[in-house]
């Protein structure tokens, strides 16, 4: 009598399990699919943000001087502008703005999240 007993509670917890089931598996599969297009975008804006603009190499020095010339702190200016002229293989035009000339120059950011490049 036991066994019928149990066998009846088991064959109706089987469908609620079953249901429960399929209600944590299908969201969890959809949750992965989004991690995953996520992950595909984040990797894509990573690599835009390193890609350099133009294919021809400058002379990032002159371009730095011109850059910088009106800079309250030239050196430092020279210098950060000479890592990123480095890096992005340009540099925009004039003393200061300009930076849609050279997107890769105006995504460059520090640690603390401010502009990289002068």
């Amino acid at each position: 009598m036991v066994k019928n007993r149990d066998r009846k509670l088991f064959s109706q917890s089987l469908p609620a399990a079953m249901a429960i089931t399929k209600t944590l598996i299908i969201p969890l599969v959809i949750s992965l699919l989004l991690l995953h297009d996520l992950a595909e975008s984040y990797q894509r804006v990573i690599t835009t943000k390193v890609e350099c603009p133009s294919s021809q190499n400058i002379d990032c020095g002159a371009a730095c001087d011109a850059r910088c010339q009106l800079s309250s702190r030239p050196h430092l200016c020279k210098r950060a502008c000479g890592t990123c002229c480095a890096r992005c293989d340009c540099v925009p035009p004039g003393t200061s703005g300009n930076y849609d000339a050279c997107p890769c120059y105006a995504n460059m950011t520090t640690h603390g999240g401010r502009r990289k490049c002068p």
